[in-house]
């Protein structure tokens, strides 16, 4: 067994902290990109095949996160990826997972930033108050950045209320909707009759809807060494997103047509591109403006949730303390990058999340299912937590990785068909 292996270390138990604060970390991470790219990356499949694609999706993605907390809890709380991949992996893939994590999650971050001046811009526009929309993303980067510099609580805290708001203007909005969804709309659309195609291109999407998994470290951090509280976590808030999701597939392709969404994609498909399109469905302007606070708390909870992680993995990547000058450091290097590319940038939104999909293959599902393999190996009799399956479980989750990976190469070669 390799020395420096931390085996012995004790964490503390942390008692107060409550279940339903990690799955509103967990769900607030997930529903965002996800929740307002895939309609639009869905509307070649239509909803009958989008369903199908989240159900597999999700399974695999809790898969790998299940994987990844296996290996986690053989090491210290506070223990993020870098620490985790240089010591079951070695140097190599150090390396390639440290590129491809920070990659996927400053592209997340980027993208939030740029649906969030999206959806900000077009919010205010409806108060006839104009304003640029790199502007827009920028007042959005710099406020929320703040709560994260604060402490993992504060996200804590603020997402777990801004959850209970995106689930009450959620309903107050799309509850509408789904009153008046037409099946027809929803199961027979017209137009291009072929649907099953337009899944491959499609997949990479679903893939980073679920990209949770830098928060996973997070939560051994903030629960302590409490294998069945953050599986708990993990579960609840996954499955709160896929049912969030799948409302969201209801409410949108039973209302738009499946043409609309050729418009909506020629201008780019960014957050308030949609928003704008669903706007015109509902005729009540209350109902209007739940659906415009809810795309903000949807997007606005989602860039807390991914850039904690971040935060945290960059403070273990260049051992950054707690202290109130280390937290400077780590918020520096977190948020300014992407705001910049925001400001620059700021209709970058499908195509941030594609690219960050791609990377994700790598550190979200092949890594961790690595890392649980070789884990098993160094701690053969350790009696922590293991994830049902076995090696099937592990070859399925990497496998998923790799089909993932090749159809967005294939999709940006055009070699598959992509809708509109």
């Amino acid at each position: 067994m390799p020395h420096s292996i931390k085996t012995t270390a004790t964490a503390s138990i942390k008692p107060h902290r409550s279940l339903l604060g990690g799955a509103m970390i967990i769900a607030g991470t997930a529903v965002g990109a996800g929740m307002f790219s895939l309609p639009v990356v869905g509307a070649g499949m239509w909803f009958g095949y989008s369903a199908l694609m989240l159900l597999g999706v999700w399974f695999c993605m809790l898969a790998s996160g299940l994987l990844l907390l296996e290996t986690n809890l053989h090491f210290n709380p506070g223990d993020s990826f870098d620490t985790l991949t240089k010591v079951t992996l070695g140097q190599f893939w150090r390396v390639i997972n440290g590129v491809s994590i920070a990659f996927v999650l400053y592209i997340l971050t980027y993208a939030y930033i740029s649906g969030g001046g999206s959806i900000v811009d077009h919010s205010l526009s409806s108060f006839g108050i104009e304003l640029p929309q790199s502007v827009a993303g920028l007042i959005f980067a710099v406020v929320l950045s703040i709560v994260v510099f604060i402490s993992t609580r504060a996200v804590d805290r603020i997402t777990t209320v801004m959850i209970g708001g995106m689930v009450i203007t959620f309903f107050l909005a799309i509850g509408n909707l789904l009153l008046d969804v037409s099946s027809v709309t929803l199961f027979h659309p017209n137009g291009d009759p072929s649907y099953f195609p337009y899944l491959w291109a499609a997949l990479p999407f679903g893939l980073a809807s679920f990209g949770y998994h830098g928060n996973v470290p997070s939560l051994m951090k903030y629960y302590g060494k409490e294998p069945k509280t953050i599986i708990k976590a993990i579960v609840i808030g996954t499955l709160i997103a896929l049912g969030i999701y799948l409302l969201w597939l209801i409410a949108t392709m039973g209302s738009l047509a499946r043409s609309q969404f050729t418009d909506i994609i020629e201008q780019g498909g960014n957050m308030g591109v949609l928003v704008a399109a669903l706007s015109q469905v509902i005729e009540s302007d209350w109902l209007n403006t739940m659906l415009n606070l809810f795309a903000n708390l949807a997007v606005a909870s989602s860039f807390l949730g991914v850039t904690l992680g971040l935060f945290d993995y960059l403070a273990d990547l260049f051992n950054f303390d707690g202290s109130r000058k280390g937290r400077l450091k780590t918020a520096a290097v977190t948020f300014i990058p992407p705001t910049v590319l925001g400001v620059l940038f700021p209709n970058g939104f499908l195509v941030a999340i594609g690219f960050a999909a791609l990377a994700a293959t790598i550190w979200a599902v092949i890594v961790p299912a690595m890392m649980a393999y070789q884990s098993r190996k160094l701690f053969p009799n350790h009696d922590s937590f293991r994830v049902p399956g076995g090696t099937s479980l592990i070859i399925l989750v990497v496998l998923f990785g790799l089909v993932t990976a090749t159809c967005h190469l294939l999709a940006m070669a055009d070699l598959l068909p992509v809708f509109g």
